[in-house]
């Protein structure tokens, strides 16, 4: 059975806590990817701008990679999926997002969680 890991990011940046848990979210998924590891990170919250030109450029953290690359490096793997509802309230649709991200609903989280060998994870 191979491991899978699903990662929910459910804050934007707006305080340094919430920066904290981004970076955290985009470093373990990254990793894990780096590591062979099958990744999906989903973005619910404010934390749907992190898929929008723009965002991720100007935050930083200290002792953090670059959040940007970070986020880049999982847009390559077609690895981000943006909540339906979340993406509807902030007025965002699939041109809004930048490319190897995609809006998709709770059913395709449920689906990947709950897949045998999968690890959940919600920050």
């Amino acid at each position: 059975m191979q491991r899978s890991l699903v990662v929910k990011l459910t804050c934007g940046a707006d305080a340094t806590a919430d920066l904290e848990r981004t970076a955290q979210a985009l470093t373990v998924c990254t990793t894990a990817a780096a590591g062979g590891i099958p990744v999906r990170l989903w973005l619910t919250g404010d934390a749907a701008y992190l898929a929008t030109p723009g965002y991720a450029e100007p935050l930083t953290l200290a002792h953090s990679a670059p959040l940007a690359d970070l986020r880049d490096a999982l847009l390559a793997l077609e690895a981000i999926s943006v909540c339906t509802q979340c993406a509807a309230r902030r007025d965002l649709t699939p041109d809004d997002l930048l490319p190897g991200a995609s809006i998709a609903g709770a059913m395709g989280f449920v689906e990947q969680v709950m897949t045998d060998g999968a690890q959940a994870l919600v920050y």
